[in-house]
């Protein structure tokens, strides 16, 4: 039985990698020239970044663990709408305005499908 749950789990993980690479792999291929918006989601936080992958330097990011949201909101849905919000506007501010959505290994759902909604609204073209 052991070795069953083992097993389970190792074949979880590797469909969780499988499953991002699949992602990233149609991601760098979209994504010649234009900045990638990635996503990275933990059990309290929401954390959203826009790189430049031709330089390897992060442009815009936001997160629910800077001093002003940290107090307001969690890791809940509404906390990825206003970090959606906030990514779409600094990166406005810098005058950019297309990207590619990464969501990394996680599916298009919930929290991750919030942010890029509000980031879409905000006026981000991806």
């Amino acid at each position: 039985r052991r070795k069953k749950e083992i097993n389970n789990m190792q074949k979880k993980t590797e469909n969780i990698k499988r499953r991002k690479l699949r992602n990233r792999f149609k991601v760098k291929k979209a994504s010649v020239g234009v900045p990638r918006l990635s996503v990275f989601r933990s059990a309290r936080h929401i954390f959203g970044q826009i790189i430049d992958d031709a330089v390897g330097k992060t442009l815009v990011q936001a997160s629910t663990l800077e001093q002003d949201l940290r107090k307001k909101t969690g890791g809940n849905i509404e906390a990825a709408q206003i970090v959606g919000k906030l990514l779409a506007q600094r990166a406005k501010d810098l005058g950019i305005k297309k990207v590619v959505f990464d969501r990394g290994s996680y599916l298009f759902h919930g929290r991750v499908k919030a942010l890029a909604t509000s980031a879409r609204a905000e006026g981000l073209i991806f």
